[in-house]
């Protein structure tokens, strides 16, 4: 399908604060073949039933707590931070032909889950805050912080998912790098590995926002969307940096799933340069942390 900015930015479906569907986008929708995204909003007590069937999943909590009730295990307690900027991420990795049934055990839930296409079979698995590695990347004002859920080298087949935070004013997927080729370098040296992203938005104040380009070296593409609160943008193919405005912490998370279960990326070879000018990082950085979390 052709890409432009209407078709890579997904809007949200409902009001905040009101449970069901916040947003949600399927590989059909997208015009790719693996990934598919949702998001959902529960109240105390609200139920959502599901069922993997073909496809592996992950389950990521945006805020609040949660039980989950499935024929792969239970978990009665999943969660802790009230919102992405109050803490560390919690998780849940669940196989193909999986029946599940998450409730809200706190005031309002929000979800973010995912599902891709597998062949394979992989063990169910809780992902706790422990589990969340913290990197520093960048420099300067390109500085951001990212946290691990689902890393390369996990035990699953095709999903990664990652969270970003970006402090107002600084760039972040930058320089410029994309993943749509894959690219090997000799048995076991992949250089570059071909992915489906979407980026999943938050803002550390409703009015909030960011920008984010989407292009590619013909400029086939070539697309700037303005992303603010719950937006889901879409990254086919290209390179896909984003700035935060000032005053306006940016969070995203990122799913990705293609021919390898992998960050493998390449610059875009006319602004790599500029990691060479890094010699210093912003100190707001990390903006969540281990020590947030309490109890």
């Amino acid at each position: 399908m052709p890409y432009d900015s209407k078709s890579l930015l997904v809007r949200p479906r409902i009001p905040a604060g009101q449970p069901g569907i916040v947003n949600r986008v399927t590989a059909g929708e997208a015009g790719w073949q693996m990934l598919n995204v949702e998001v959902r909003r529960l109240n105390d007590g609200g139920r959502w039933a599901g069922d993997t069937g073909e496809c592996e999943a992950c389950l990521v909590v945006l805020g609040g707590r949660c039980s989950v009730t499935s024929s792969r295990g239970q978990w009665p307690s999943i969660g802790r931070r009230p919102d992405v900027f109050s803490g560390m991420p919690y998780a849940l990795y669940v196989p193909r032909d999986t029946t599940f049934e998450v409730r809200a055990r706190a005031d309002v839930v929000e979800l973010a889950y995912c599902w891709v296409p597998t062949d394979e079979d992989h063990p169910a698995r809780l992902i706790t805050p422990a589990d969340s590695q913290i990197e520093i990347r960048g420099g300067h004002n390109a500085t951001r912080q990212i946290n691990s859920i689902i890393p390369p080298g996990f035990d699953c087949h095709r999903i990664v998912a990652v969270e970003v935070y970006t402090p107002g004013g600084n760039w972040s997927s930058y320089p410029p790098h994309k993943h749509d080729s894959h690219r090997e370098d000799g048995p076991g040296k992949l250089l570059e590995a071909d992915l489906e992203e979407v980026y999943y938005y938050k803002m550390s104040r409703p009015q909030g926002y960011a920008v984010q380009r989407v292009y590619t070296d013909d400029r086939s593409i070539d697309a700037v969307m303005v992303c603010q609160d719950n937006d889901i943008v879409l990254v086919p193919e290209g390179y896909h940096p984003v700035a935060a405005a000032y005053g306006y912490d940016c969070y995203y998370l990122n799913f990705l799933a293609g021919s390898a279960q992998s960050l493998a990326f390449s610059d875009d070879p006319e602004h790599a340069w500029v990691k060479e000018t890094w010699t210093a990082r912003d100190p707001r950085l990390p903006l969540v942390s281990h020590d947030m979390e309490a109890g």
